[in-house]
């Protein structure tokens, strides 16, 4: 059996004599939120504030209505990365059908065409109020690893789960459907965002320790099917991360990141947080 160890670090996974680090990635969740104007500005600042930047991964995912616009503005970046921003282009959502009598709906394909890249699905929000199943969301995952595209998986239990103890039961639930849909392999490559809905919009956070149980208990999970793919596999953390709290999240081994809600329509304060992630985990 192969060894592996980790960095609390760098995110090291040691195979004999081959290293590799998951690379952790920072992604900004606009929700419904913002204008053509305030797109421009917002990715303006990000430009200036993380043009620099090296050792982490950085999305945004403005309202679908507003992808051309972050399109365009990415594109011309105007500084020294010659024109190719380390800012990548992401979605809050995706539609199962790819082209047809779907109306409303948004294709995996239309996505892929403004450079998307990585998208969420699986939202708790999505979940509640748009009644979104288990079983649906593992259908969408489907649906970009098809198209190419980097599924970013939203897991994450209520406030009354968490006080039942139910948050593993919960998070395994969710990831099960998946891999009984897709099989475990369907993770390679793709993103986990750990947010606990009682954590989301409301200022609460779970504590680093906590956080850390929970992605630790993911990536076992995971890794009972899979140690390869659980190794590589990101997992953020979500739910009310900020310029405040997130360099202390990124100490834990198992936090990859963060997906960012609230925090992510400011530059400075999204700009720190990438930071933090690029100091910790390099």
């Amino acid at each position: 059996m192969a060894k592996f160890w980790y960095s609390k670090r760098v995110n090291f996974i040691n195979y004999g004599e081959t290293k590799m680090a998951r690379r952790p990635l920072v992604m900004g969740n606009w929700k419904l939120n913002g204008s053509k104007a305030f797109t421009k500005e917002l990715i303006q600042g990000l430009k200036a504030e993380l043009h620099d930047v090296t050792g982490c991964d950085v999305a945004i995912a403005p309202p679908v209505m507003y992808l051309g616009t972050a399109e365009a503005a990415l594109s011309s970046c105007g500084c020294s990365c010659g024109g190719k921003s380390i800012i990548q282009l992401g979605a809050q959502n995706v539609d199962i059908n790819v082209k047809g009598a779907f109306t409303g709906d948004i294709s995996s394909e239309m996505l892929k065409d403004f450079g998307a890249k990585y998208i969420i699905i699986g939202h708790s929000e999505r979940r509640t109020y748009h009644k979104e199943s288990d079983e649906f969301v593992a259908k969408k995952f489907g649906a970009l690893k098809e198209a190419g595209l980097v599924p970013v998986l939203c897991i994450g239990e209520t406030e009354a789960e968490n006080e039942a103890g139910k948050t593993e039961e919960v998070c395994a639930r969710q990831i099960d459907a998946v891999i009984n849909a897709l099989g475990v392999e369907a993770f390679n490559g793709a993103v986990i965002a750990y947010e606990p809905i009682w954590a989301i919009g409301t200022g609460k956070s779970a504590t680093p320790a906590q956080a850390q149980a929970v992605h630790a208990f993911i990536r076992r999970h995971i890794a009972a099917k899979s140690q390869a793919v659980a190794d590589q596999v990101i997992i953020q953390y979500g739910g009310s991360v900020n310029d405040a709290n997130a360099a202390e999240l990124f100490t834990q081994p198992d936090i990859d990141g963060a997906l960012v809600g609230g925090a992510s329509l400011k530059a400075p304060a999204f700009a720190v947080i990438v930071k933090a992630a690029a100091a910790a985990k390099n």
